[in-house]
């Protein structure tokens, strides 16, 4: 995986960054939140570890301004807040788990491996999309019995992303922030033709149009 860590006490995040190195995961460390949030701009990440009580940007701030802008990248914030009014914020902000320091970092791997697993990511396997379609993630190949059907880059991206958020409406703005992040900015209508190309691959009805909201992956 490759992973943001936000943490401004030099000590511990060199020794998280040194623990998640050794389970084999590709880290970028931040210690200030805007400088943060200007490499994940510039950057790809499969998850964000943050600390709270960060300079220039906290990280409540930073994830707020990145879930406004419809980025959805799965997050963890490491904290000494133990209040619940904070363990509210955060949750209420997007993120998708909250480590109270001082923690293990046992406890760091267990989270970190469930979320890998409930968010689908990184995942290098086929897996089954319904009881008719699998998708393997390191060809990009959708499979239906024997037939395989090999991807663009793009529609993988939009099926991954899919895949990760199913059963939720994704407007096209959510779209463009998580599969055109630094690209030139897509047309709606080059989107449909994307969604287009993997209805011919899928059953019609597993994307779904949301009229004037978006899509939903519905498996």
């Amino acid at each position: 995986m490759k992973i943001l860590l936000l943490e401004d006490d030099i000590i511990l995040n060199e020794l998280v960054e040194e623990f998640l190195l050794s389970l084999g995961h590709e880290v970028n460390c931040e210690y200030d939140g805007l400088e943060a949030l200007t490499t994940i701009d510039e950057n790809s990440f499969d998850l964000l570890l943050l600390d709270v009580g960060t300079p220039t940007l906290s990280g409540f701030e930073l994830l707020s301004e990145l879930r406004e802008r419809k980025n959805n990248t799965p997050t963890i914030f490491l904290t000494s807040l133990s209040d619940i009014k904070s363990l509210e914020k955060g949750f209420s902000l997007g993120c998708d788990d909250y480590i109270k320091k001082p923690f293990d970092l046992k406890e760091l791997e267990i989270r970190i491996n469930h979320l890998k697993l409930v968010k689908q990511i990184d995942i290098q396997e086929i897996i089954n999309i319904n009881e008719v379609y699998k998708y393997d993630y390191t060809n990009f190949t959708i499979i239906k019995y024997d037939k395989k059907t090999t991807l663009s880059q793009k529609e993988s991206k939009i099926l991954e992303y899919f895949l990760k958020n199913k059963n939720r409406i994704i407007s096209f703005e959510e779209i463009i922030n998580n599969i055109w992040k630094y690209d030139t900015t897509p047309s709606n209508a080059t989107i449909r033709t994307y969604i287009k190309n993997l209805r011919k691959i899928l059953d019609e009805n597993i994307i779904i149009t949301v009229k004037g909201l978006g899509y939903k992956f519905e498996s």
